[in-house]
Parts: structure tokens; C-alpha cells; sequence
């Protein structure tokens, strides 16, 4: 059996398995996604079993940066990495460890909180701000350098100190309640529904996964309108980058999830099986709006012309 070059084999994959039908996917699929996905990849991967039976899917939650590090850090393999940002993809994994990303899905940024949460009755979307810096009141985020979830938590911050006119608001609330930050938002649902804080900066559709509530925010802080991308472009922040000691500068954008098939894929087949149920409008995109995720597409890709045949009808050239 000769052994393509992976890259080459992932586009060969997906020209075979537009002729083949169920039978011809197979073994295992490892799959490394944002911990903001756990709930929706588990029903999509459960639904892709019953088309493809013979396939095994294993899956990884983690922060969307620390899953790419598994892959350039740790020479780790999967089949599918699916970030809750798709500019990891394309600032941590291109050229070397990726050839392209899709665009598939966005989110918004939102307070999620309970019942029982310190002045639960009281938060507004025009005084969230004051009420987080309360002592009384603790808040969770996660790491920045670890998830998305966390750099956008500082934009919405920063962005929230323009829109309220409130100078020096975003480093007030970064600074307080650092205790409580941990790799991934997913990380502080058990800290918020015990009582251990009283709110947590997280995507509207983890909160809504999880019966929350949660407390919308202003379109121009929320991360959530494309019409603002120039706007969310105005903050920025440094994470760390690919190298030890190194940094990066972040820049606010409209929260948009990506998806590619690593180079080093060992199931390239499955994978644009996969791939392809997740991109599927009435498939996996059903399912991602059905847990509060909108669809996004067909979305302009920069890589577009290394997408694999079987896939560039999901993404459109710019």
C-alpha cells in the first residue's frame, strides 16, 4: 500500500469518498474542538454515527489555542480540530500543521449567572459593570492564552469601557477575581452552579446549553455583529504566541468558529466525512443552531483554493 504525503492524501480522501457511499469510512476519528462545542459536538458525532457505524469518534474539549498547541507543542495527532476561533487555525497551524479553514458558525459573548447569584434581581445590561467590581460579587473568565473565550472577555471589557464612557473600567475588571480564571469557560460552570462565584463572562450558547441565565449584552461589546467588525477591530490584546517568551497582538473581530483537517490527520477519509455532516445544513448545522449556535455558511476563506474539492462548496473565495 503506498503512503501519500498527508496533505495530498486529505484531498484524495475526499475526491474518493464523493463516489463511495457509508461503507467506505471507517476506524477511528480523533477529533480536538473547544470546550464551548462539548455539547454540540457530542449530539453531531452521535448523529454521524448512525450514517457511518463503522466508525470509532474519540473527542478532546479544550481551550481552542491549547488544543492547537497539542498539534505544535506536543506532536500530538487528530482528525478534526474544530476552534471556537477560526483565526487559530489560521495564525497557529498555518502553513505547517494546516493547509485551510472553514468558517462555520458564530456566538456572542454574554454574563451567564444563576438564581442565587449576588444581586441576581438587579443586573442590567447598563450596570453589569458596577455590579461585577462589588466585592461582594465574584466572577470567573478563562485564560486568554488558552482560549478565546478568554481574549474576547478583555474586548468585550475594553469595548464596554468606551460604549459606558467609563475610563479604566476594563483593567478594573481584569484585575479583580483572578483567582478565578481558569483554561477554558467550560472550566467554571461547576464554580458558578455551587455558589463559588457569582457570574462568568461566557458564550450565549454554553449558557443557554446549560440552562443559565444570562444577561445579553450591547451589539457593540457582544463580539456578535458582523456590520461592527471595524469597531471590535479597535481593542486589542497580547497573548502568547507559537514560540517560548514570544507574544502576539489579538485584535477584536465578530466571533466566528473554524474548522480544518490537520495535515498529520491519520483518518484523512473519515475526517471529510465528518467535516462534511458538521457543515451540512440540515446536519450538523441543525444541530449547532439548535444549542444557539447560527450558521455561517457558505463564509469567504483565505485558503480557499487548499480546501479539499469534497468541502469548498461550505466556503466561498474572496
Amino acid at each position: 500500500m503506498s503512503i501519500l504525503p498527508v496533505s495530498r492524501s486529505v484531498v484524495c480522501a475526499g475526491a474518493v469518498l464523493l463516489s463511495m457511499g457509508p461503507e467506505a469510512v471507517s476506524g477511528d476519528l480523533m477529533i480536538f474542538h473547544a470546550g464551548s462545542l462539548s455539547v454540540p459536538i457530542k449530539e453531531v458525532a452521535e448523529a454521524f454515527r448512525r450514517e457511518h457505524p463503522s466508525v470509532r469518534i474519540l473527542c478532546e474539549a479544550a481551550g481552542s489555542r491549547e488544543c492547537a498547541r497539542k498539534l505544535t507543542d506536543l506532536g500530538r495527532a487528530c482528525d478534526v480540530l474544530v476552534s471556537a476561533d477560526y483565526a487559530v487555525i489560521d495564525n497557529m497551524l498555518m502553513p505547517d500543521h494546516a493547509d485551510w479553514s472553514i468558517k462555520f458558525a458564530g456566538n456572542e459573548m454574554v454574563i451567564a449567572y444563576t438564581d442565587e447569584s449576588a444581586l441576581a434581581g438587579k443586573i442590567t445590561r447598563d450596570n453589569w459593570h458596577e455590579v461585577l467590581l462589588r466585592k461582594d460579587v465574584m466572577y470567573g473568565r478563562s485564560d486568554p492564552n488558552s482560549d478565546p473565550c478568554g481574549y474576547r472577555t478583555i474586548f468585550t471589557a475594553q469595548l464596554a469601557a468606551r460604549h459606558y464612557g467609563v475610563p479604566g473600567l476594563a483593567e478594573r475588571i481584569m484585575e479583580k477575581d483572578r483567582r478565578f480564571i481558569r483554561p477554558k469557560e467550560t472550566d467554571l460552570l461547576a464554580l458558578l452552579e455551587t455558589g463559588a462565584i457569582d457570574y462568568l463572562f461566557i458564550y450565549r450558547s454554553v449558557a443557554e446549553q446549560h440552562d443559565l441565565r444570562w444577561l445579553s449584552l450591547p451589539d457593540e461589546i457582544n463580539l456578535k455583529r458582523p456590520e461592527f467588525a471595524a469597531h471590535y477591530r479597535s481593542v486589542s490584546v497580547e497573548i502568547s504566541g507559537n514560540a517560548p517568551g514570544a507574544f502576539v497582538t489579538q485584535y477584536g473581530e465578530p466571533m466566528i468558529y473554524g474548522v480544518t483537517i490537520p495535515k498529520n490527520a491519520p483518518n484523512p477519509r473519515a475526517a471529510i466525512a465528518f467535516v462534511t455532516f458538521l457543515l451540512e445544513r440540515d446536519k450538523g448545522l441543525a444541530i449547532l443552531e439548535r444549542n444557539g449556535q447560527p450558521g455561517v455558511v457558505p463564509s469567504p476563506s483565505a485558503s480557499y483554493d487548499r480546501i479539499p474539492e469534497a468541502l469548498k462548496r461550505f466556503a466561498v473565495k474572496p
